[in-house]
């Protein structure tokens, strides 16, 4: 796979989670949209990575530790925003935190999140190159 053939595929695949995460969110389902979500920014940062490298994006899931390898330079609220974003990815798969994760994922919660996701991850976006 070329250099942009993987970027497409990282921004491809993170489109369609996007919608996805709308799907889930809007059938209810919060704290999944979020898990996906995480998913959504995950993938665009690894698009990044390999815009930058030129090489396979590390096998992690901590959003912030992407956009450093990735060479982004962010705010100390991008930086917050993405800490918050990396815990949907952790609180999405272990059992003991699902259940307080769920509780506060409320449809005004997860909304503002989607938001936030959806603003994150266009601004990656324009940090890519154009397909």
């Amino acid at each position: 796979m070329t250099k942009d053939e993987a970027i497409k595929y990282w921004t491809t695949s993170a489109d369609n989670d996007f919608r996805a995460a709308l799907h889930l969110h809007e059938k209810g389902d919060h704290a999944w949209s979020l898990f996906i979500g995480h998913l959504v920014i995950e993938k665009l940062l690894k698009a990044r990575y390999v815009m930058k490298t030129g090489g396979i994006p590390p096998f992690i899931h901590d959003l912030a530790r992407l956009a450093e390898l990735s060479a982004l330079e962010l705010t100390e609220e991008q930086k917050d925003t993405l800490d918050t974003i990396s815990s949907f990815n952790i609180q999405g798969r272990y059992d003991d935190y699902k259940m307080s994760f769920q509780r506060k994922c409320t449809d005004v919660f997860s909304k503002k999140w989607i938001g936030e996701i959806l603003e994150f991850s266009e601004w990656i976006k324009k940090q890519l190159p154009k397909q």
